[in-house]
């Protein structure tokens, strides 16, 4: 192949190599290669002036801008810290009620309290507060001691069974385990408690159960759970007439409940929490059920 033969399909000079038939094209360099080589150089000498760039010795160049992004946090973090100093002096000083109906207050409430209860509560509770196995539905159930923002602060602060020395204390007697009542009885008063909640309708077949049931209760149950199965607030004693249930309605979950007793727990966040982390914890639980209450309930 001679050299500076013109490739007549391209326009192109060939290079004068050949492999197999195949010539190869002399073909430039497209010049928008050459552009933007050019244009990032020169983008990158400026930026290397105007910004912090090379290292030398101990330092570095500051750049001509002089931009610092050490500076630019720490002016951040400040500002934020004084932001936050306003609103938590007001959520510190400010009854509930007053909080609950500044609107700039509660979208603090709300910002501040989902991360809260993220980090704190979710992992028990669930992230919306519907709860899991073991662990109460604090978004729609009742709560045990009480749905105040006042009475769910003193709940957060002192725990459940926890380890402050002023934590409330709940326990379910084992009345299986302990003799108390017999494995027959257990199974009526079990029959007695899933009607309470229209889980068992009565019938000619369950009847009698029931009657020997509530029987059982009315002797065991009601010094906790009261005359009418409702709970009492003052023990922590869940009501039983409800669709909620902490551990499961299943007759085996429940007879397993009556047989052996529960003791949950939660943990003294006054130990670990600021006051007005907790405050503001209550308010958003108190929010939560608000917002559930509003959609329309449910379980």
């Amino acid at each position: 192949m001679a050299v500076g033969e013109r490739d007549p399909f391209t326009g192109h000079m060939t290079t004068g190599h050949e492999w197999n038939g195949i010539k190869e094209l002399n073909t430039p360099v497209p010049k928008v290669v050459y552009f933007f080589l050019i244009a990032f150089t020169l983008f990158g000498i400026v930026w290397s002036v105007l910004m912090p760039s090379f290292p030398y010795g101990s330092g570095y160049f500051k750049g001509w801008l002089g931009v610092d992004q050490k500076n630019t946090v720490n002016k951040r973090l400040e500002e934020g810290v004084s932001d936050r100093a306003a609103w938590t002096a007001r959520i510190e000083k400010e009854d509930f009620a007053a909080i609950k109906a500044d609107p700039d207050l509660m979208a603090v409430v709300r910002e501040t309290g989902h991360t809260l209860f993220g980090d704190n509560c979710a992992a028990c509770h669930g992230i919306g507060g519907a709860g899991n196995t073991g662990f109460p539905n604090i978004a729609a159930a009742p709560m045990l001691w009480g749905d105040e923002p006042e009475t769910i602060a003193e709940t957060i602060r002192v725990g459940i069974n926890g380890a402050s020395p002023d934590t409330r204390v709940s326990e379910m007697l084992a009345f299986g385990r302990d003799g108390v009542i017999e494995r027959p009885a257990i199974l009526q008063l079990v029959t007695y408690v899933r009607s309470l909640s229209g889980l068992e309708e009565r019938t000619e077949a369950n009847a009698a159960a029931i009657d020997a049931g509530a029987e059982l209760f009315k002797a065991n149950c009601v010094s906790c759970h009261g005359d009418d199965a409702k709970g009492k607030k003052d023990m922590g004693a869940p009501d039983l007439t409800d669709h909620f249930w902490i551990y499961g309605s299943g007759p085996d979950t429940i007879y397993h409940t009556v047989f052996n007793g529960r003791k949950g727990q939660m943990p003294s966040w006054g130990l670990r929490l600021s006051p007005v982390s907790i405050k503001i914890l209550a308010l958003y639980v108190d929010d939560l059920r608000a917002q559930h209450a509003a959609a329309g309930g449910g379980s």
